[in-house]
């Protein structure tokens, strides 16, 4: 059997999807007079869909990737197309979109063209596989959506179901948002508090699942401390007097330069620290994707109360 030969025409009429490019249908044998007596219609430079009529949106996507990167694996979908795979309910549905942003590394020779717009990245992403195509991971594709939107409402409403339905961290989104330089447009800026303190509620919400869910202490929830008569320590997540143990989650937003608000979080923690008060640390992250690893830290924190020097009386009020 020759294994070079080329496919018949029925095999590429008949697979899914129905594009390729020129090379590929060269590879099969395909001449430039047989395209045209099939009236096949290059929808995109190079790239040719096999079949009369529209092109349907998994073909659309298939040969925007197609264009922009002819040997695969360097180009992926991102931006609202990335969104709506990602099966995000604010954004636009695939049919309704006018155009297929795709990232590419900044040294490709590509310009965008009719439908497919292309964006550049010095680092990019990994991509994660959705449904056959490479597409930008949530942080990524949301950068570059938010980076052509104007309206308030969509960006916020974007930003706020990344992170209430688990599709990524407020931190890692927020950093995707400061590497683009979007954080100086006062609407992404609203978004963005919006979406700190919307974070914020959801792994407040996973602190007191974990607590009740794996059978720990109540403890008080939200309060100030502050030494008798002396000065105000800051306020903490969760508080267990007794064994003066204290949670604090991190939703801090990632800033360029020196941050103070981590630097004042040090500062809190290492005094907490000096009066005998153990502080456990968690990120939104650790409390979604590792509940029960951090039940048992907590827990591993509050049997060695016993065991440690009484600790420093604090004043405890609510925040």
């Amino acid at each position: 059997m020759n294994h070079n030969a080329p496919l018949p025409l029925a095999h590429l009429t008949d697979s899914r999807p129905r594009v390729l490019t020129l090379a590929q249908l060269r590879e099969h044998g395909v001449t430039a007079s047989d395209v045209a007596d099939r009236s096949w219609q290059e929808i995109l430079p190079g790239v040719f869909l096999l079949h009369p009529g529209a092109a349907t949106s998994e073909e659309r996507l298939h040969a925007a990737l197609l264009y922009a990167d002819r040997r695969g694996g360097e180009a992926m979908v991102t931006g609202l197309a990335a969104l709506a795979l990602h099966r995000f309910a604010s954004a636009p549905a695939l049919p309704l979109l006018p155009q297929i942003d795709v990232l590419v590394p900044h040294t490709r020779r590509l310009r965008s063209v009719g439908t497919v717009r292309i964006v550049r990245t010095h680092t990019p992403p990994r991509p994660v596989e959705v449904t056959g195509l490479l597409v930008a991971p949530v942080a990524r594709a949301l950068a570059d959506a938010v980076a052509g939107l104007s309206d308030a409402g969509t960006v916020r409403r974007l930003l706020s179901e990344a992170v209430r339905a688990g599709h990524c961290e407020p931190a890692a989104l927020v950093r995707e948002l400061t590497v683009a330089r979007l954080l100086n447009r006062p609407h992404v800026v609203d978004a963005v508090e919006s979406l700190l303190a919307e974070g914020r509620a959801v792994a407040e919400d996973r602190l007191y699942r974990l607590v009740r869910g794996f059978g720990l202490p109540e403890p008080v929830w939200n309060v100030d401390l502050r030494l008798p008569a002396g000065p105000h320590l800051g306020g903490v997540d969760a508080y267990w007097p007794e064994q003066a143990v204290a949670v604090e989650i991190d939703t801090r937003a990632p800033r360029q330069g020196e941050d103070e608000e981590w630097s004042q979080t040090v500062r809190k923690r290492d005094a907490l620290e000096r009066l005998g008060v153990t502080v456990v640390h968690f990120t939104p992250r650790k409390l979604r994707d590792w509940p029960e690893q951090q039940a048992a830290v907590l827990r591993t924190a509050l049997t060695a109360a016993d065991d440690r020097e009484p600790a420093a009386y604090l004043v405890v009020l609510p925040r």
